[in-house]
């Protein structure tokens, strides 16, 4: 943990890392443990920053310590200002256990990143309580002004969103259509008419078929896909 002296009161860092599991899209939580006073909060990955350090250090620093995850590409994308924002009374008793100054103002700095869930298991730290995984469609109500700061991210995310080299890391080296449409449907959260996404592929011209099939399904397996080149895509 740091000096006290080195922490700025004012200003933190809150990281939203959404996760693809091959289904559906997930959020990054961090579960604070019941320290026998009736305070169990659930929240991002966040902390207030070190005075003489950078915002980016700063978040890198928080998903380490915290989550125990690094190599995450994090871009930022928002500052949360409003004077009330850790002021309600669902948060107090949190601020008088964890903060020096519970009554501080503080302005956070929010990054966001989409990773292969597989690829990044996090490993809460010793005070942090739990690191989990959770569905977008049922993260519950969270501490301070952390729900807005997802469903900000969200937007974000969705408005940038494109089938580009980030995108198809989310999938195994060759997949099957529905498996794209599903990385598609999971990140905008809207359901696809499988026609017009499938002509829409094709026009494209970045993934090509193999001569493979599924495997192992009970179902008629469906005919695998691979990037052209994904050191070609953006």
């Amino acid at each position: 943990m740091s000096d006290l002296k080195d922490i700025n009161p004012n200003i933190s860092v809150d990281c939203v890392i959404f996760g693809f599991d091959g289904e559906s899209l997930n959020v990054l939580l961090i579960e604070e443990k019941d320290i026998g006073q009736g305070v169990l909060k659930q929240r991002l990955p966040g902390d207030l920053i070190h005075q003489g350090e950078g915002l980016d250090e700063s978040a890198e620093r928080v998903l380490w310590e915290l989550a125990s995850l690094r190599d995450v590409h994090l871009k930022q994308f928002h500052t949360f200002g409003n004077p009330q924002r850790v002021n309600a009374e669902k948060d107090r008793k949190w601020l008088e256990l964890y903060r020096s100054n519970p009554k501080e103002r503080v302005i956070t700095v929010a990054y966001y990143a989409l990773v292969k869930m597989a690829d990044f298991i996090p490993n809460p730290s010793s005070f942090a309580g739990e690191a989990l995984w959770i569905e977008i469609t049922e993260i519950p109500e969270l501490a301070f002004d952390h729900n807005e700061i997802v469903n900000v991210a969200l937007m974000k995310l969705q408005r940038h969103f494109e089938l580009n080299k980030t995108a198809y890391e989310l999938l195994p080296p060759k997949f099957t259509l529905n498996e794209l449409q599903q990385l598609h449907e999971a990140i905008t959260q809207e359901e696809l008419d499988k026609r017009n996404f499938r002509k829409k592929i094709v026009r494209e011209k970045v993934i090509e078929a193999t001569e493979e099939k599924q495997k192992g399904v009970l179902h008629k397996p469906a005919r695998l896909y691979k990037v052209k080149s994904i050191d070609s895509l953006l």
